[in-house]
């Protein structure tokens, strides 16, 4: 076994282990009565609904992948980018630094499929872009539809957040302006960059807000049974979380999620609405995507030893 194979396989057993850490650490805080009471007071058709924003969400997320590995000009079955994309996010998710964490998934797969470290870096870049892009727009539009929550939260006045809400949908504006009008290399001090196409950019800018939609949508569902909350409260009150989860970068934004959220909109955000979510959003996607991770390991090696073998049959044939 080289020297690759057990740093993969100590990486792998790590990742295996971190999941089942963060499953303990999310579930300690309470206590178990509290979580079968919490998960009781949610109607099993909110919860399978909301559960069907959660893997709406993944689906989304996978189109990422799909678009950067398209503007790369490669080519993978979509059923293979789909299990990468979330195996890898599934997992990302919840350990904390999605980008990095994630990112070595990614390559893991992608390698094998063909896929150069260099275009693994670049998808990665390329998703990150996307969920930017997808997070600004949807949170300029929370801003200017529901700037109280905000401005409570923010302590800022309605008119300074409306402000912030418009600078924020200024953004994707000029991403999709500078798709169409610059076709060269973009060089900002030492680093260039090559703008996709402006259908590809459009694309990113309406997969990156479905997506996080989505989410809003899963919450929403959950916190709906505790209060007559508009949808764009939730909208608001997640963006805000999901905001501070990217700037903190705690695994799996535990305690960040719910702090955030209980400020925003605190009669609504009980323990049982925010338990559901994560079991949502969070648990059952990372067990999921634990017992793929080892399903597909066992069937990579088992293709890989039967490749190994064919070779040495041909290679003793020849001789």
């Amino acid at each position: 076994m080289n020297l690759k194979r057990i740093i993969w396989n100590g990486f792998l057993v790590a990742a295996l282990c971190v999941a089942g850490l963060l499953l303990y650490r999310i579930f300690r805080q309470y206590s178990l009565e509290q979580i079968v009471q919490s998960v009781r007071s949610i109607p099993f058709a909110t919860f399978c609904t909301a559960l069907l924003f959660a893997m709406s969400s993944y689906l989304c997320l996978s189109c990422f992948d799909l678009l950067a590995i398209r503007s790369l000009g490669k080519s993978l079955p979509y059923r293979k980018i789909l299990l990468a994309s979330f195996i890898s996010l599934s997992l990302g998710h919840n350990i904390g630094f999605a980008g990095l964490s994630s990112g070595a998934f990614r390559y893991r797969y992608y390698s094998r499929w063909g896929l150069t470290i260099e275009d693994v870096a670049k998808i990665i870049l390329f998703c990150g872009v996307t969920v930017g892009l997808g997070l600004t727009t949807l949170a300029g539009l929370a801003l200017l539809v529901n700037p109280d929550d905000a401005a409570r939260l923010l302590r800022l006045d309605t008119a300074g957040v409306r402000l912030f809400g418009l600078s924020a949908l200024i953004v994707p504006v000029i991403y999709a302006s500078l798709a169409f009008f610059v076709r060269r290399k973009l060089r900002l001090w030492r680093w260039s960059l090559q703008l996709p196409p402006f259908s590809t950019a459009v694309a990113q800018i309406g997969v990156g807000t479905i997506n996080f939609t989505l989410v809003s949508a899963c919450l929403h569902q959950m916190l709906s049974v505790f209060g007559d909350l508009a949808f764009f409260r939730s909208v608001t009150a997640y963006v805000l979380a999901n905001s501070a989860i990217l700037a903190t970068h705690v695994p799996g934004g535990l305690g960040v999620l719910e702090a955030t959220v209980s400020y925003a909109v605190p009669q609504e955000a009980s323990i049982g609405a925010l338990i559901a979510f994560r079991c949502a959003y969070f648990f059952i996607p990372l067990a999921l995507g634990a017992v793929l991770l080892l399903i597909s390991e066992v069937v990579f090696r088992r293709s890989r030893r039967a490749d190994e073998e064919a070779d040495e049959r041909a290679e003793a044939q020849s001789v």
